[in-house]
């Protein structure tokens, strides 16, 4: 048996007896048929050129460094990275192909699907897509990258794109130059020239301002001097009201405390002839009192003995009228008590009979509201059965309780003793035709209609027509007027 430490930065991945997979440890002691590996968890640094080829098939080399070291905050990284690597030396060929293959596989895929001018452009973003492919690679084996640095792009020899593209920009940078120098000259000319006419421009509308300005500050002044001679007599008339406020303040105020005093002064002079008063009457009711006391010392020794003599009398008086009016008491209340028996027992009879009819009542009661709720119930089962019609429901209700045969017998005796009188009148002729056709035969109809209508009212009423509208001949026809 040993023991051993692993270093900062190092772990220890013991297998063997006792361990189904692999323990990783900082220190451990390693039993027979155990065997311990240190697994260095330090990151390394890989340096490659990757030759990729862009989407218009120029092919360019790509400087990288990588800083690539296992996952330590992950355990189960670690693990992987202890099984697939540890045996391994980290700058051994084996592990830097590995890496450099991931590396430049993922590096060539990805500039395949990008023009030279978006990875010259756009390097931040082909670094960051690099990265993070690498990365979904590296996680397999229990690798991270710590840090990843894309330097500038290079010529493959043979292809001079990036010296072609400089000597490109320069030319260009030239040419602009001379460009540059030429629109300078140009526009140095002619913004002599403008300058020259802004600068009389401006000076004539710099005076046509002052003078404007000038007639402005002068209207401002006058306007400013009659506003502060305004403001200086408004606050003299307000100073001045407030003066002749604060007079007549004073002044309230004078006759106030004028008033205050003499009414102090009077009060004063009440108050004293008020307690020489009252010091009057103490003084007497202090004698009065005084000739009390004496008196009743003069009177009390007589009355003390007369009254121990009737005291004794009174004494003995009432020894007997006590015995007397205990008898009499005894009996009264030997009478209140049998009197109170009979009472209590009449007081019974009449609760229990009182009970016994609200009881009787009560169950009354009960069945008025048992029956109302019966009958509720009722009707509502005879609306729901008839639709909700409550016409059907007053009918059937009706005729059941008889209510129709009580209003025929009604009806029937309401019509009792009357002699109707029927009068049928017919036209001139058979037919009812007077003769005539269209409107004169309708004006002909009405007028027949006229004498049996007057004829009948005057049996049923006794009531003639006027005079104007016809009269009725002892035959029963009408006279038109």
């Amino acid at each position: 048996m040993t023991y051993k430490v692993a270093s900062p930065t190092e772990l220890l991945a013991v297998t063997g007896w006792g361990i189904r997979d692999i323990k990783l440890v900082k220190k451990a002691y390693v039993w027979p048929f155990q065997k311990c590996t240190r697994v260095d968890l330090s990151p390394v640094n890989y340096t490659f050129e990757v030759q990729a080829m862009s989407a218009e098939k120029l092919p360019f080399i790509l400087p990288a460094v990588f800083t690539i070291g296992p996952q330590v905050e992950d355990q189960e990284k670690v693990l992987l990275y202890a099984k697939l690597l540890s045996s391994h030396d980290k700058q051994s060929n084996h592990v830097n192909e590995l890496v450099q293959g991931v590396i430049e596989g993922e590096t060539r895929v990805l500039a395949a699907s990008m023009t030279m001018e978006e990875i010259f452009k756009g390097t931040k973003e082909f670094k960051k897509e690099v990265f993070e492919k690498v990365q979904l690679e590296l996680n397999q084996f229990g690798l991270l990258i710590y840090n990843a640095n894309v330097k500038q792009l290079v010529d493959v020899p043979g292809h001079e794109y990036f010296s072609y593209l400089g000597q490109k920009t320069q030319m260009e940078a030239a040419n602009q130059a001379k460009v540059d120098v030429a629109e300078a000259r140009m526009k140095g000319q002619v913004g002599e020239k403008l300058r020259d006419g802004q600068t009389r421009q401006n000076a004539a509308k710099i005076d046509a301002e002052t003078k404007i300005i000038k007639m402005q500050r002068e209207g401002e002044g006058e306007k400013e001097t009659v506003r502060v001679k305004t403001d200086v007599q408004i606050f003299q008339y307000e100073k001045e009201a407030e003066v002749a406020e604060a007079n007549a303040e004073l002044a309230t105020k004078k006759a106030g405390w004028t008033r205050l005093a003499q009414l102090a002064e009077v009060e004063a002079s009440k108050a004293v002839d008020l307690r020489t008063a009252e010091l009057q009457s103490e003084v007497e009711r202090k004698n009065a009192l005084t000739r009390t006391e004496k008196l009743k010392a003069e009177f009390l020794s007589k009355a003390s003995v007369e009254y121990d003599i009737k005291v004794q009398e009174a004494n003995w008086e009432l020894y007997k009228n006590q015995r007397a009016a205990d008898a009499v008491a005894y009996e009264k209340q030997k009478s209140a008590e049998a009197q109170k028996a009979i009472a209590d027992a009449a007081f019974y009879a009449s609760q229990q009979a009182a009970e016994a009819d609200l009881y009787a009542k009560k169950k009354e009661a009960e069945g008025i509201m048992a029956m109302a709720e019966a009958q509720g119930a009722y009707l509502d089962t005879l609306l729901k059965q008839l639709g909700g019609n409550y016409e059907a429901l007053r009918d059937y209700i009706m005729l059941t309780n008889g209510a129709y045969l009580e209003i025929a017998k009604i009806n029937s005796q309401a019509v009792q003793g009357l002699n109707p009188k029927i009068s049928i009148w017919t036209g001139a002729n058979g037919n009812g035709d007077h003769g005539g056709n269209g409107a004169m035969k309708e004006v002909a109809g009405v007028y027949s209609m006229l004498p049996p209508l007057l004829k009948t009212v005057n049996e049923q009423t006794g009531m003639l027509p006027p005079p104007w509208l016809g009269k009725l001949t002892e035959a029963g026809s009408s006279a038109s007027k």
